[in-house]
């Protein structure tokens, strides 16, 4: 009888039926491989991680920020995201933030742009330091506008009543003033009326009448000298032609516009000391050759403005923005200028500054235009009188 329960035993334990220890406890099923059988309970942590799965895939649906960049985020050629992937985000936030930055610098130059002026006077603006050449633009043609406003009846400040007596008094003005010049001439042209009287006249009787104008001699051989070309090369009229004046003795690019500009009508700037002293103070231009500087000033005027371009800055040179004591209390274009504060800024000390008719004296012409004498200008004296 025991060798035949035994046998039982093993034939119940090779088919998997649960054998008892010798505890008496049950061993784990084995199945037809050999293998562990799993227990209830870890089959059912399974069946429960698998229905759990779903709620994943919903969560990363609901994530569209994330789920957006993956879709348009480029990819390499093993499949791997790119260094533009991640920072795609990052880029499209700063071009939101950047015209907040934009206004930020604006307003900061807005802010620096303007000179602290001593108590009891207004501010004054300062042109930015780095200046676009539209905003110079804009800025030179503000002061033009103004200085027209001003000086509305500016006008050559020699004396001529034609195109020779025009050539040749510009001639002499070199090295002196216009109001010298405008003394002298009428006893020179009552002698010597046109060009083949003065290509005729005796040098030592010319010196005498020009003495008063400095550099007497020089002058003297370039007035008759430049009255000999006129008879022999032009029939004894001035040329209306620039290439033609600047042939003629004594006459330069600064000449050949007065006479352009004023004579016959034609665009020209004039580049005299007050001009370039100006339009360099005013930042217009950095060249100090007069041939530069009026390249670089024309590229920023019409050409139908230059004539009068060169009077309102001639005009404001001699009197109000002189060399030495420039009258910045009683300049009309100080918000505009770079150079406000170089002279006097007290309103009561500069305007004792001022020359001519802005500060009660006579002009320098002993017979000028109308509109100039109606806006409470006053002829200058003649030679000798004062």
């Amino acid at each position: 009888m025991t060798a035949t329960k035994t046998a039982s035993k093993k034939a119940v334990s090779k088919k998997g039926a649960p054998v008892e220890d010798v505890s008496g406890k049950a061993a784990p099923a084995r199945s037809a491989t050999g293998k562990k059988a799993a227990s209830p309970a870890a089959a059912a942590k399974k069946s429960v991680s698998k229905k759990a799965a779903p709620a994943k895939a919903v969560a990363k649906k609901t994530a569209p920020v994330k789920a957006a960049a993956k879709r348009t985020a480029p990819a390499s050629s093993d499949g791997t995201k790119t260094a533009a992937t991640k920072t795609a985000a990052t880029k499209t936030a700063a071009k939101k933030t950047a015209p907040a930055k934009v206004a930020a610098k604006k307003t900061a130059v807005k802010k620096t742009a303007v000179k602290k002026a001593p108590p009891g006077q207004p501010s004054v603006a300062e042109p930015p330091r780095d200046e676009s050449h539209t905003a110079l633009v804009r800025r030179a043609r503000r002061i033009n506008r103004e200085l027209a406003e001003v000086y509305p009846y500016a006008h050559p400040e020699l004396d001529f009543q034609n195109p020779f007596q025009l050539i040749v008094a510009t001639v002499l003005s070199a090295q002196t003033t216009d109001l010298r010049v405008n003394q002298t001439t009428p006893a020179l042209f009552a002698k010597y009326p046109t060009p083949e009287d003065l290509a005729e006249a005796n040098a030592e009787e010319v010196e005498e009448i020009l003495r008063p104008t400095g550099f007497f001699r020089a002058k003297t051989k370039s007035v008759i000298g430049l009255s000999k070309a006129l008879r022999d090369d032009f029939g004894g009229e001035v040329p209306g032609r620039l290439e033609d004046l600047v042939k003629l003795p004594g006459v330069g690019r600064k000449t050949a516009f007065v006479v352009l500009g004023n004579a016959f009508g034609r665009p020209g700037i004039t580049v005299d000391t007050h001009f370039q002293r100006l339009v360099r103070r005013w930042k217009w231009t950095e060249q100090t050759e007069p041939d530069k500087i009026e390249a670089a000033v024309g590229a920023l005027f019409p050409k139908s403005e230059w004539t009068m371009l060169s009077h309102h800055v001639i005009f404001h040179g001699r009197r109000i923005c002189h060399a030495r004591k420039p009258a910045c209390g009683a300049c009309p274009i100080a918000p505009l200028c770079p150079a406000y504060g170089e002279g006097e800024t007290d309103p009561e000390k500069a305007r004792k500054l001022l020359k001519y008719e802005k500060g009660g004296f006579p002009g320098q012409r002993l017979n000028p235009p109308q509109s100039y004498l109606d806006a409470g200008g006053i002829p200058a004296p003649p030679l000798g009188a004062g």
